[in-house]
């Protein structure tokens, strides 16, 4: 059956809104240009054009996989984050445009001076990466406990060109060394409750629960980087993380337990609570 780009799309998005996709538009497009391997003007331009049936059946096959709610990036293997394209696998968490609120409040509080930055459970690298193409002359080292998300995250750096970025393999700070002290220490750890009925729907289904959930009603992995960032941070550095947008309030409550000042929690873009972040003075 031969349909043209335009014809395709529109027989695609009803199938996704009858699934309850609540981007149909966006996922047949991203879908139908990895196909074609064509950017999303291309679709715009040509409506008219015939899709091939090798084409067709290759776009079928992703668009059932979509269908049945894998996330799409996952279906394509790549997500962009930061104007960065990066691959992405089930092993990592699909970056978010959310934790790009992360990478803000990072650089609004580098120094002139500053030299380098921490990010632990780094995933695919976005965090890393990200502040990494911003400041080129930063030492930005990413840390995962799974090998192939450190891998994966080496990939992302060789694809954009990222030379100033280093990815370590181990848990939290483990293959980090006392010696090494750090402006800034950035975390987007597991924060959710295992108990959140969130975790059965949408594209959670598929991420890795390990880099999602976290015990003590999701606040433990938030906890152990608090108590242990303070031996890794400059005189006046910065930790900050992102987390659940119920969890502001107390995390806050959290740092100034452990000693941090300057104490503040940023919002994301929808004006939810998403990064607390605080800074260590000794003898403060």
């Amino acid at each position: 059956m031969s349909l043209s780009i335009e014809a395709l799309l529109k027989r695609s998005i009803q199938s996704l809104i009858l699934e309850g996709s609540d981007s149909p538009q966006v996922d047949a497009a991203v879908l139908l240009c990895h196909v074609l391997d064509k950017p999303r003007s291309y679709l715009l331009t040509w409506p008219e054009k015939i899709v091939s049936d090798e084409e067709l059946g290759n776009f079928n096959a992703l668009l059932e996989r979509r269908l049945t709610g894998e996330p799409i990036a996952y279906i394509v293997g790549y997500r962009e984050f930061w104007s960065l394209p990066l691959k992405v696998s089930p092993t990592t968490l699909i970056p978010r445009p959310d934790t790009e609120r992360l990478v803000e409040v990072a650089l609004d509080h580098l120094t002139p001076n500053a030299q380098s930055i921490l990010d632990l459970g780094t995933g695919t690298g976005a965090i890393a990466l990200a502040i990494a193409s911003e400041m080129p002359t930063l030492n930005v080292i990413g840390v995962d406990y799974q090998d192939d998300a450190v891998e994966l995250a080496k990939g992302n750096a060789k694809i954009n060109h990222i030379n100033n970025v280093e990815f370590r393999q181990g848990s939290w700070f483990e293959p980090i060394s006392l010696s090494d002290k750090f402006d800034i220490i950035v975390s987007n750890p597991p924060y959710i409750d295992g108990n959140d009925p969130h975790l059965s729907e949408g594209d959670v289904r598929f991420e890795p629960q390990t880099a999602l959930v976290a015990e003590q009603n999701g606040f433990s992995d938030l906890i152990h980087i608090m108590q242990h960032g303070r031996e890794y941070l400059l005189n006046g550095g910065w930790l900050m993380m992102e987390h659940g947008f119920e969890q502001g309030e107390q995390l806050r409550h959290f740092f100034e337990e452990h000693g941090y000042i300057n104490v503040k929690t940023e919002q994301d873009y929808a004006g939810n609570d998403r990064v607390t972040l605080g800074q260590w003075v000794v003898d403060n």
